[in-house]
């Protein structure tokens, strides 16, 4: 079966099947099909992000969490995902990353410029993409990946490329490094025709997907352990007490981010973009709770998808204190 029929008959299936309450053995039954095919096909809808499943309970904990996050910072929508502390943090990243993942798929659609920055959440996102096509769609990295150990262009373009590929978008790159040594140079580099090209492109977007970095994480952050910064570094950033950063942009624990020399040698947007475009923000782990806070205090984000745990940690040390 062709997969543009597949997904046709998948679909038309899946609507008798949840719209309408058929059984499995009454669709055989009307479609002439055998009930092990019509079975397979209902399958094949779930795994391939035709169908999108959700329970909800307004008793679930979860729920109380997200209306709580939601009125005290006043974003669009919070999601929380459920999940035991029991398990661990890296179990809380993969349940958070799969339902990013899916939750991607209903808000990605053709003619969209999806702006990424890259790190170790995004790079999990990447590895549940439910396959979407679109058309005249892009994925545009955010900030560069450059390091004086290396250019950074596997790690980042391999998590791009992934979402790209996913949904039938055309990457863009964006080759420089994470953090200039002069800020000089980011300068006159901002200037050249084709990096102009990519920050225009960057400005352009729609919709952007990132990430909270956070120095002491459980699972740490791909910019506090891939060798972008020096003893120096931290020292400086401790100095001016940043709590996080988004796409190598860092910001203080009142959420402000102006005049941080660091910055000025950084290759991410500046942060108004992320309180302009519509962002989803995604968060896993206990130590990322107070970069967290800060940036839902700056309003740098529209939506946020976090594990149960973390959004208990953030209610209860600053929402009920």
């Amino acid at each position: 079966m062709e997969n543009s029929e597949k997904q046709t008959d998948a679909v038309r299936i899946a609507k008798m099947y949840y719209y309408h309450n058929m059984t499995t053995q009454a669709i055989a039954r009307e479609l002439n099909l055998s009930r092990s095919t019509v079975s397979r096909l209902l399958s094949y809808a779930r795994s391939a992000g035709l169908v999108d499943i959700r329970i909800i309970d307004p008793k679930e904990h979860p729920r109380q969490l997200e209306k709580y996050i939601q009125d005290a910072f006043h974003i669009q929508r919070a999601h929380v995902v459920p999940v035991s502390e029991i398990v661990g943090e890296a179990e809380w990243l993969e349940r958070v990353a799969q339902y990013a993942a899916s939750y991607l798929n209903t808000v990605f659609n053709s003619n969209i410029t999806l702006g990424i920055a890259w790190g170790t959440t995004l790079s999990a996102i990447s590895k549940h993409l439910l396959p979407k096509p679109t058309q005249n769609s892009q994925v545009v990295q955010l900030n560069g990946a450059g390091n004086m150990h290396t250019l950074g262009i596997e790690y980042a373009s391999e998590i791009i490329v992934r979402f790209a590929q996913n949904y039938q978008a055309s990457s863009h790159l964006f080759p420089v490094p994470a953090f200039f040594d002069n800020p000089e140079t980011k300068r006159a580099l901002w200037e050249e025709g084709s990096i102009r090209r990519l920050l225009n492109l960057q400005r352009s977007a729609n919709l952007l997907l990132y990430s909270i970095g956070a120095v002491n994480a459980g699972i740490p952050s791909h910019v506090y352990n891939g060798g972008y910064l020096n003893e120096n570094d931290y020292l400086e950033l401790m100095k001016e007490r940043i709590v996080g950063d988004i796409a190598t942009v860092f910001f203080r624990e009142d959420g402000s981010f102006d005049n941080i020399p660091f910055n000025r040698r950084a290759s991410g947007p500046h942060l108004d973009l992320f309180r302009q475009v519509h962002g989803i923000c995604v968060i896993s782990g206990l130590a990322k709770v107070p970069g967290l806070y800060a940036a839902l205090k700056s309003h740098l984000m529209t939506e946020l998808i976090l594990d149960e745990p973390t959004a208990r940690k953030l209610v209860k040390d600053y929402l009920q204190g």
